[in-house]
């Protein structure tokens, strides 16, 4: 039957040396055995050592994009990654209920996974009152929740109050990443689950000390997109994204001189 196979979208920017953003999304729905989709939303030129440019794509080509799939394809669930601005965010808010992708899970790219800010106030702002009111999952890391939820996170406890801070704000489940590279002692990261019908939980992994992590964030939320497209439950998708990106932090592959990619053949059955 014409688009009986599972298909994704996702929704974000290029990454040329093919380590995060679109290109680890693509990767990720491949190895989960699904098709994936992409609308573009800006490039950047770089590698390993860094971003050494970056272009925005004009906000009537990223309305086409939408245009484009919705009248074809029958999404069954879609992923936001980095939104360069608000008003990017606005633009893909707004089309995101013109369409019709199924679930979404929005990856909220505010910071890195070691607290650099990449997002600026307004934006963030933009992305709290738009986006995720319209979202299945998010997958905030441990310093994007503390700027979600507006709060600081010292504790176990506080890190399942800023999951019901984020839940307040409209999106149905939230997962808060633990923090990485607390000191050279850190053996293993724990994140907390917030479902849509109040059952909260702890996911426990290895913390692996490596440089080839590039695209985490981005693989563990499309793993989720996939599963659910595949008509799992958010619940065993989320389970199922924290073991299989562990596998691909723990299985290192060479690429690159510095910070390097992680390795999406270690996620696929």
């Amino acid at each position: 039957m014409i688009n009986e196979f599972p298909q994704v979208v996702t929704i974000g920017g290029s990454d040329s040396d093919g380590s995060a953003g679109i290109q680890a999304d693509l990767y990720t729905f491949f190895a989960r055995k699904t098709h994936g989709m992409s609308i573009l939303t800006a490039a950047v030129a770089g590698n390993s050592y860094g971003i050494h440019a970056a272009h925005a794509l004009p906000l009537d080509f990223i309305d086409a994009q939408f245009k484009a799939l919705n009248d074809d394809f029958e999404l069954k669930a879609a992923k936001t990654g980095m939104l360069a601005d608000a008003t990017l965010i606005h633009n893909v808010a707004e089309n995101l209920q013109r369409v019709n992708f199924g679930y979404l899970v929005v990856d909220p790219v505010i910071s890195t996974k070691h607290g650099a800010t990449l997002l600026e106030l307004a934006a963030v702002d933009t992305l709290k009152a738009e986006l995720l009111p319209l979202a299945d999952v998010t997958t905030p890391n441990f310093y994007e929740a503390e700027i979600l939820a507006n709060m600081q996170i010292t504790s176990p406890a506080d890190q399942m109050r800023a999951a019901e801070r984020i839940q307040q704000l409209g999106v149905k489940n939230v997962m808060v990443k633990g923090q990485h590279g607390i000191d050279a002692n850190q053996e293993m990261v724990r994140d907390y689950v917030l479902l849509a019908d109040g059952e909260g939980f702890w996911l426990e992994g290895k913390f692996v000390n490596t440089d080839h992590i590039n695209g985490t964030g981005d693989t563990l939320s499309s793993i989720i997109v996939a599963e659910l497209a595949k008509g799992n439950s958010v619940k065993a998708a989320i389970q199922l994204a924290k073991q299989l990106t562990l596998a691909a932090i723990t299985h290192e592959i060479e690429v690159g001189h510095k910070y390097g990619p992680i390795n999406h053949w270690a996620m696929a059955d």
